[in-house]
Order: C-alpha cells, then structure tokens, then sequence
C-alpha cells in the first residue's frame, strides 16, 4: 500500500483506537498511538517508497504538522490562565527554562551528543512531548535520525511518568487541587496529564474528597498552558540558533516559525470569540488529525537500528529529566503552590 494512503489510514486508525475506553485510560492519546503504528507499518512494510511517497511523508511532518499545532490553539483560551492564576504561569515557565537549560548543557556538555539530539529531547521533556520535538524541529531544521531519538525517549519516559502520579499523589500531603497542578505542570503529553489527573481524581473522590475532580481541571489546564508556551520558546529557540550560526549563508538571517504566531491567534480568537461547539469540535477534530498524520510520518521512518545506533546516552538524558521533572517538580510545586 501507498504511504499516501497508508498515513491517513493509521492517523484515522489511532483517532478511533484512542476513544476506546481501554486504551484512553492508561493515556495513550491518538498521536503517541499514530506513531507506534507509523513505527510498526514502517517494520513490516517490504515496498521501498518512491520519490512521490517521500515528498508527501516530508510535508506531513512539516506542513501538517504546522497546520495541526495552529488548529490546536482553538482549544485553549487566555481565560484557563486567569482560572489557575498566574502562579501557574510562573511555575510552569520556570519547568520549562530549567528542565531544556539542564537538559542541553547535560545533553551538549556531559554527555557529548548530537546538539540536535541533546535540545530536541530536552524540548520534549520540558514541554509537551513528540508535538514539541517536531515543532522544535523547525527552528533546528533538524535530521530525520535526531529527531527519531528525541521522539522515541520522551515517549517512553513521558509514559512511565505517567503511572508514576497516582502512586505519588497516595505518598504525598498534597490536595487534589495542587496536585493537579503538579501533573500539568511536570508531565510530558497532554493526554497523559488527562490520564493521571482522572485516576488521581478517582483516588480523592473514592477516599470521600469532595474536591477531588479539580485535579483533573487543574491538571489538564496548567498543561495547556505549557503547550501555550511553546510558541515564544521556539520564537527564542530561533533566535538563539541565529546567533549561533557559523557560516556565512547563515549570519544574519533568523527561522521565523509563522505558525507559532497562528497558534496564538487561534487562541486569541477563542478567547473573545463564543465559537459555536460544533464548529470547535470540528477544529479540535481537524487539528488532531493533522497531528496524527504528521505523527503517523515521523513513525514509518522510525527505525530500531537508529535508536540503537544512538547507544544509551540519549536514554540516560531523558532518565536525568524524567527524574527532575518528578522530583524537582514536586518541591517547586510545595514552594510556590503551596499543598
């Protein structure tokens, strides 16, 4: 079968798959299930795709990918911030500048990788998972291989972390209305700050805490509003990489990612305009499709040998933030949110 008609099929495929009751509650949403299909057809695939299949599995990535993250702005308003207060703004940008400034200076320093590898994953982590990896991509322009390591550790690492809440949230002193804004603003993926946030959710209403649904409330917003914050990181990120710029066709000139603005008009527009609920569904339906194809692309060029070819220090990488993020998290969130 075609790739042009093989990613649209898995992207459909993981949409339908992820409102399986199953598969929603261990959070495994229809992008992270759009690429371990892409990964899987990729596998089992025997045809060698044409210069066609190619051209389209690039403009996936790209193209759509750009078009999906601006149509995601429409699920997100300037009025969730004002709801969680600005505490979560700050708490949420200090995550995000610690956990890529530790993971680049490890990833660069430390560990000697791939520049690409050490901010693409550090990006991941710090932001919202693959969706931040391949939107970070641009500003890089990054190879195809680079990007395939950063995916596939945030994937695995976001996962477990995931699992990790629930138990943590039994362990800790915290209300479910804090914790819930510790998961948004620790967590890798959107859907998996949905998944915990309702099993911790489910924890505090079954242990007779009235106020228990506000975990997931607070959960799903202050993530958003990291994912928010993705638009001027890779505004910055741009710049940065201008600076840094060595040779001459380079200096001087600046990647300037249109769609991060179009992200935040897609949200403005939200924020003032009453959007009918059909016309928005079918937005978020749209963006989440787009996304998945892009998804979909990364996982059919998503080969096993190059993870192993990477070797373990792009995992150690991903480990060392994974670890911040849960520790490191947890007593920012005590320090500035309060239990």
């Amino acid at each position: 079968m075609s790739l042009i008609i093989a990613l649209p099929i898995i992207a459909i495929s993981a949409l339908l798959l992820s409102r399986v009751p199953e598969i929603a509650q261990v959070g495994l949403s229809a992008l992270p299930l759009a690429i371990i299909i892409g990964i899987t057809w990729g596998h089992i695939s025997r045809r060698t795709a044409t210069d066609k299949e190619m051209k389209f599995t690039k403009f996936c990535q790209q193209k759509l990918l750009r078009g999906g993250i601006i149509l995601f702005g429409f699920s997100l308003s300037f009025q969730q911030i004002l709801a969680v207060g600005w505490e979560a703004v700050i708490l949420d940008a200090i995550v995000i500048t610690t956990v890529f400034c530790v993971g680049a200076y490890l990833g660069i320093k430390v560990f000697k990788l791939d520049r690409e590898v050490a901010i693409l994953t550090s990006a991941g982590s710090a932001i919202c998972g693959a969706a931040a990896v391949l939107a970070t991509e641009s500003a890089l322009k990054a190879r195809q291989q680079s990007v395939t390591i950063a995916v596939g550790t945030v994937v695995l690492f976001g996962t477990i972390a995931m699992f990790s809440y629930p138990f943590i949230f039994q362990l800790s002193s915290m209300s479910p209305e804090a914790f819930g804004i510790y998961i948004g603003s620790t967590v890798h993926e959107v859907a998996q700050a949905v998944a915990a946030g309702d099993t911790v959710a489910q924890q505090a209403l079954a242990s007779g805490d009235t106020t228990g649904i506000t975990a997931l409330e607070n959960a799903v917003v202050v993530k958003l509003i990291r994912v928010m914050m993705l638009a001027p990181f890779i505004v910055i990120l741009s710049a940065a990489m201008m600076r840094l710029a060595t040779g001459d066709a380079e200096k001087g000139k600046i990647t300037i990612p249109w769609f991060v603005f179009g992200f935040l008009a897609a949200a403005g527009i939200n924020s003032v305009i009453a959007i009918p609920e059909v016309m928005l569904t079918g937005l978020q339906l749209a963006s989440q499709l787009l996304l998945a194809i892009a998804m979909a692309a990364l996982g059919t060029q998503t080969q096993w040998k190059t993870m192993r070819q990477a070797g373990v220090k792009p995992i150690l990488l991903a480990l060392i933030l994974f670890v911040l993020l849960i520790f490191g998290g947890y007593f920012l969130n005590i320090w500035l949110i309060g239990g």
